[in-house]
């Protein structure tokens, strides 16, 4: 095997593992930003409370409530340093995760070629966070996490980020906001950079259960604090719900039937899914499907998702297809890839065309009426099973 066909291209392969370090990236960043914000609320407090004292000091004010105020902020000061405390322990879990995905990363430069035993190792490291990621976003955070366990990977792979998002959105799904909007509270700053409208729509949610459930009253209130903020960007929207109090749950008219039904609960959890991950710069689709993608598309060839059925499941057929596009479990994942491009073609000898347009070597197609007890003047498709006769095979001429 020549060294052309075997030479790695650490790159290329890399380019499916960029969440591997955005994720913990992010993360950090949240971590930092969330210690800053207690820093600098504390700090102001204190420092406040500190030249209140020192004026009622100076002005001769009772020695207890100066010491009392000096020991609210000597309490005030120890719980800040209890907040500093876990977050920069939660800072340290991150940076050892940085650290080893790096140096997982960093394996794949030191091997070789792609027939080194190195390459194999690393490969099968791979696979198995793509099946971790894979379970995670199917629902199933127990069965990921075991694996990851088993197969030592902990550090490769974000369970926790996937199970939080995965309560959170089965609480959606449940028809509760509360979790959610508690999410939104904590990324506020970051969701209003990205321009989200998931907190918008959680909201205006609220007032549809107010309406729903017959007070007005409190639903006129709840907009004007909640919603009416909203109304530079989504003035629409606002106006189309001050119109559902004129109408009940059960109306036939539309928008407000939309806005009524129960499949908004489903639009509110797909938006705050997707949401998330763009937050966290995750791809929307499994690792496991993207990777898997782009070898079908190597593969994949217009007769893959032709009319006919594949010669697999087609009892007519003579033959047997090992096309792994024309499979039960790989076929509708490789429907939207694209077509391989294939610089050179591969014909039987002597060519011919059937009438439904299929080519097939002449003698292929001899064999095939011999050894099914044709009459000589009949032909029948391999993979198709229709029968023709010979004087309506064509030869083919290649250019």
């Amino acid at each position: 095997m020549s060294m052309s066909t075997t030479k790695l291209n650490a790159e290329s392969h890399l380019l499916l593992d960029q969440p591997l370090l955005r994720l913990p990236h992010e993360l950090l960043r949240k971590t930092f930003k969330t210690s800053q914000k207690h820093f600098e609320r504390d700090q102001n407090i204190i420092l406040t409370g500190v030249k209140e004292a020192a004026t009622k000091a100076i002005a001769g004010g009772d020695p207890e409530d100066s010491v009392a105020s000096l020991d609210s902020m000597i309490n005030r000061m120890q719980g800040l340093k209890r907040k500093l405390e876990s977050l920069h322990g939660d800072e340290k879990v991150l940076q050892e995760h940085s650290r080893k995905r790096i140096s997982h990363l960093q394996d794949l430069y030191n091997v070789p070629s792609l027939v080194d035993e190195g390459y194999d190792q690393w490969s099968k490291t791979r696979l198995d966070r793509l099946l971790v990621d894979f379970l995670l976003r199917a629902g199933y955070g127990e069965s990921a996490r075991k694996l990851a366990q088993e197969k030592q990977i902990e550090d490769l792979v974000d369970v926790d980020v996937f199970v939080q998002c995965a309560r959170v959105e089965a609480s959606l799904r449940k028809g509760s906001t509360v979790e959610c909007l508690a999410w939104c509270q904590e990324n506020k700053n970051s969701l209003r950079k990205m321009k989200s409208t998931l907190e918008f729509e959680l909201r205006l949610q609220q007032f549809i259960e107010l309406v729903r459930a017959g007070q007005p009253k409190e639903a006129t209130s709840y907009s004007k604090k909640f919603l009416v903020p909203h109304s530079e960007n989504h003035l629409k929207d606002i106006e189309k719900a001050a119109a559902l109090l004129a109408f009940r749950p059960d109306t036939p008219w539309q928008p407000y039937k939309a806005m009524y039904s129960a499949d908004r609960w489903e639009f509110l959890a797909n938006t705050f899914v997707n949401t998330h991950h763009n937050l966290y710069g995750l791809p929307s689709r499994p690792l496991l499907h993207i990777a898997l993608s782009a070898g079908l598309s190597a593969l994949k060839t217009p007769s893959c998702h032709s009319s006919v059925a594949s010669s697999s499941s087609n009892t007519a057929s003579s033959t047997t297809s090992l096309c792994p596009i024309c499979s039960t479990e790989l076929n509708d994942l490789a429907r939207h890839v694209p077509y391989a491009h294939h610089v050179r073609s591969s014909v039987e000898p002597d060519p011919v065309v059937l009438p439904n347009g299929r080519i097939y070597g002449r003698e292929r197609l001899e064999e095939l009426a011999s050894k099914l007890g044709l009459p000589e003047d009949r032909i029948r498709d391999p993979t198709t099973g229709e029968e023709w006769d010979r004087s309506d095979v064509r030869k083919v001429f290649i250019m």
